[in-house]
């Protein structure tokens, strides 16, 4: 928080934060430098969201401890009244933060767009970071679901349907990496309705699980993409098309792996 702040006075003051760390590629003319520019937009969202955001949780609930944040939740639910209805309310737009952040339907949409990057990025994207956070954030927040049953057969229904979407959908694409990408959306629906069932062991285990598996099948396909374009081209729609891929009868590989060789043929 205290850095936050420090950062926005400077760029209120027009200094302008840059920091050069080391030059990872130096030949001739061309020189790949590393190190981080933070721009006047990041420090003031930083500011906004790090600093307002930590002040008003602690105003509005006295701690940050998840043991009291469920105590007072469990204060505004007494039997038949009518703060339930906050309650509810509360924990709805908790779930629907998750919804947007796991690429839960209906807010997906974004999740096969962001494979644009560069295949290790992907790689980091679908194992743990950016949409592991709403199943972990549901999977922390649990107790407070547990306590309303409506909530808890929601996010069952979201994640049987995102499950369902997004296997149908990965069976109809021929881009490599968009396939990889809503794979990922369908398991994370597994992990959703694991937690709307109320067993976050199951879905915290498949989350770690699938992190490894995910993101070795992202770099093979990187491995994959950089191997065709000396065949196809450098163009994204050939490289990463698997209508042009195949061919692994011939290495054998089917002896080890026969379903997913036949799948590639």
């Amino acid at each position: 928080m205290v850095f936050s702040v420090q950062l926005s006075i400077q760029q209120i003051n027009g200094s302008s934060i840059y920091q050069y760390l080391w030059s990872w590629t130096i030949n001739n003319d061309f020189s790949l430098e590393f190190g981080y520019l933070i721009d006047p937009l990041t420090s003031i969202m930083l500011m906004l969201i790090t600093t307002v955001g930590i002040l008003v949780l602690i105003y509005s609930d006295g701690s940050l401890e998840f043991r009291d944040l469920f105590q007072t939740a469990n204060n505004w639910i007494p039997n038949n009244g009518t703060t339930s209805l906050l309650t509810t309310l509360c924990a709805f737009l908790l779930f629907l933060g998750a919804v947007a952040k796991s690429a839960q339907f209906p807010l997906h949409v974004w999740l096969p767009d962001a494979m644009e990057g560069p295949t290790p990025i992907s790689a980091l994207i679908h194992a743990a970071t950016m949409v592991a956070a709403g199943i972990f954030l549901l999977a922390r927040l649990l107790p407070l679901f547990i306590s309303l049953p409506l909530i808890m057969t929601f996010i069952s229904l979201v994640g049987t349907i995102t499950l369902f979407l997004g296997a149908t959908l990965a069976l109809a694409q021929r881009d490599i990496k968009r396939t990889l990408a809503y794979s990922t959306m369908s398991q994370l629906g597994y992990m959703m309705l694991a937690l709307g069932i109320g067993s976050y062991q199951a879905a915290l285990f498949h989350l770690i699980t699938h992190a490894y598996s995910k993101a070795l099948l992202f770099l093979g396909s990187g491995s994959i993409i950089h191997s065709m374009e000396p065949l196809v081209g450098y163009s994204p729609d050939k490289s990463q098309n698997m209508a042009l891929m195949g061919g692994l009868r011939k290495y054998k590989t089917h002896i080890i792996c026969p379903r997913f060789s036949i799948m590639l043929y």
